[in-house]
């Protein structure tokens, strides 16, 4: 039995050239993303318009803003309504104004089937677009 001769080879020597290939494919990507985007960016007319003052849109869409305060009471346009006087308005509102929009604005306290309740109310009533109107969150500095 003979033994070969144990020798250490060397390995590969470190390499001290830069990889090119990822920093070409990151290159073309980009230039993809750039070619694509471009277009969009100026895809609109810039026109300096002239100022005029005017009285807001005439085909502005009706609304009715509606108010619960804490204790349940409805209130329409500020004005303090009952249930048979609020059922009334609402239908001469849907009647008039096929398209009205319902501007529900409820206290945090009230109750949500009092919210339901003069929610049924307008829809029975004819007005379907409902919108509910809340504040923005304080944010608070440091």
């Amino acid at each position: 039995m003979s033994f070969g001769r144990l020798e250490r080879s060397q390995g590969a020597a470190p390499m001290s050239d830069i990889n090119m290939t990822p920093l070409i494919d990151v290159m073309l990507v980009l230039l993809v993303i750039f070619m694509i985007t471009a277009p969009l960016l100026v895809s609109s007319v810039q026109v300096d318009l002239p100022r005029a003052a005017s009285a807001g849109a005439s085909n502005a869409p009706k609304y009715v803003e509606l108010t619960i305060d804490r204790a349940g009471a409805v209130y329409v346009d500020d004005a303090l309504q009952s249930a048979e006087g609020l059922i009334l308005l609402l239908e001469k509102t849907a009647k008039t104004h096929a398209d009205a929009e319902l501007r529900l604005r409820a206290d945090t306290t009230v109750p949500y089937g009092r919210v339901v309740e003069v929610m049924g109310l307008a829809q029975k009533a004819g007005l379907n677009r409902i919108g509910f109107v809340s504040d923005t969150p304080q944010t608070t500095k440091p």
